[in-house]
């Protein structure tokens, strides 16, 4: 039976504790973690689209969001308490409801990271082609060369994009030849990122006018079931502004006292993330405004969409902050902060691709585990003799990411990305419910609180956000999973090393490639 395919939990432990980590993070250490982890992305990238889809109430959507991401992260933190080990949700649920679900996710994944290391490749983009080219250099990118042409039934107005194409063979390149990130570079970087952020607001909020708020909802709060508008649409789209924080649950086997603090560095990461957005929601708004362009029948343009971009080419609406291709940048030199505007567009411009790089990874170590498991072919695990690296999938992986980096906008990859990150969270909260029925005896060093309570929250909010996405971003997730059941009755059935009866131990991180 093919669901009965699992990874025995003793088998995936007692290859973990061959390399027990020591307990050193205290609850501050793993917030100021949880922090960097999430900031970097959504919040210099998708404000001007989240803004299109709920006008002032962007705000609320980023309290909508952030709420659903720490029930979320408080199923991550338990069920990673117990599997610290490579393949994230995928290995979760390979352990828990077999192989066929847990391939699903993993299918999911690879979508998640792919298409969310396309996204920030466009959003440094904007801030290469905005702030480095234009403010310093004086340079303006053909328009041919700066946006994609294809927007699912619509056009962008441009051929391809040239600088995320080249950033995200760029990252692709430097995670093949093994390029390691160092913890005082990271540092540096978080620093750069709340520094610049914290400017932001410093600067913005006191400019704040109140009829700049109202109206607070113009799309309101339910655009309607695939639409994508509205608070809960665009939440459903800001989401990805919190994707990370499911590094501080893989951090619980490093931490002192989990029971205690990993929540707090969950909630207090993401509490933090989630008052600084709104409060960067608020100075952007308040400044320039934040009202949507709307279209003949009242309902705003799609964010990304042919007919936007007409609006934005108009001159009434090109200084609109949904206009922008580096929202918080363009909204310090329009309230007259130039310069700091220019270096909060270098801070973006050095701290994101970090991030990619980051992306990238993950895919390619989600893609490797699976590799490793026998449910893609062995080839695409190939370890480069001299870079210790999965050169293969990288270089596949880095191939498919320009490409929809060259194509598609930020916005509408973000929603995609989202699709498949939703549908794994989903499936994280079942297992841990699962888990407790199935395993209650088990040991756990961080037990979600109320989660009869938790869980079924997750799941709901997960569903609630994912119904919330524009229709395409909607419908490209059963599509690719549709995909990924054909390949996996074609493949990974027959090939599986869990169905041919192998030692299911040497699918974890024990060798797992270097970066």
């Amino acid at each position: 039976m093919i669901f009965g395919r699992t990874k025995s939990i003793d088998a995936i432990l007692a290859t973990a504790e061959k390399k027990a980590l020591h307990r050193t993070l205290g609850a501050f250490q793993l917030t100021l973690f949880g922090i960097g982890c999430v900031i970097g992305t959504g919040i210099f990238v998708l404000t001007a689209a989240g803004a299109q889809k709920a006008g002032p109430g962007l705000m609320l959507a980023f309290a909508i969001a952030g709420a659903i991401c720490i029930v979320a992260a408080l199923c991550y933190a338990e069920i990673a308490s117990m599997l610290p080990v490579a393949g994230s949700a995928y290995t979760y649920t390979y352990t828990v409801m077999g192989e066929l679900l847990a391939w699903t996710v993993g299918w999911a994944l690879v979508l998640e990271y792919a298409v969310a290391a396309s996204a920030v490749s466009v959003g440094w983009s904007g801030y290469f082609s905005g702030t480095i080219l234009n403010e310093f250099f004086g340079i303006q990118l053909p328009a041919a060369l700066a946006a994609g042409p294809l927007v699912l039934g619509g056009a962008e107005g441009g051929i391809i994009n040239l600088p995320a194409v080249i950033i995200a063979l760029l990252m692709t390149w430097l995670l093949m030849i093994g390029t390691n990130e160092s913890a005082k570079f990271n540092a540096i970087l978080v620093a750069i990122k709340v520094t610049a952020l914290t400017a932001f607001i410093i600067l913005t909020l006191p400019k704040a006018e109140m009829a700049n708020f109202n109206p607070f909802l113009p799309a309101g709060v339910f655009g309607g079931f695939g639409s994508g508008v509205g608070a809960v649409g665009a939440a459903a789209t800001i989401f990805f502004a919190y994707v990370g924080f499911d590094a501080v649950s893989t951090a619980a086997e490093e931490t002192k006292n989990p029971q205690r603090n990993v929540p707090i560095g969950l909630i207090g990461s993401l509490g933090f993330c989630t008052v600084f957005y709104i409060l960067v929601a608020a100075g952007a708004v308040g400044t320039i405004g934040g009202q949507p362009i709307m279209g003949p029948n009242g309902i705003p343009f799609p964010a990304g969409s042919e007919a936007l971009a007409v609006q934005c080419a108009l001159p009434q609406y090109s200084d609109m902050l949904v206009c922008s291709n580096e929202a918080l940048a363009h909204v310090l030199r329009q309230i007259g902060f130039g310069t700091i505007g220019n270096m909060l567009g270098i801070a973006a411009f050095v701290a994101l691709p970090s991030v990619i790089l980051i992306l990238l990874f993950g895919q390619t170590r989600i893609f490797f585990v699976m590799s490793r498991d026998g449910l893609l072919p062995e080839g695409l695990s190939k370890i480069h003799p001299k870079w210790k690296t999965p050169y293969v999938v990288t270089a596949i992986t880095g191939a498919v990411v320009a490409f929809a980096a060259a194509f598609l906008p930020v916005g509408q990859l973000a929603d995609i990305a989202n699709a498949g990150t939703l549908y794994a969270f989903m499936m994280v909260a079942i297992a841990v419910m699962m888990l407790r029925k199935s395993e209650p005896n088990r040991v756990r060093s961080f037990k979600t609180p109320a989660l009869w309570l938790v869980g079924p929250l997750t799941i709901a909010g997960c569903i609630f956000l994912f119904l919330n996405l524009p229709f395409e971003a909607m419908l490209v997730l059963p599509l690719w999973g549709g995909i990924g059941i054909v390949i996996y009755y074609l493949y990974g059935y027959k090939k599986s090393h869990v169905g041919l009866g192998l030692d299911d131990a040497h699918a974890l991180d024990a060798d797992t490639p270097t970066t």
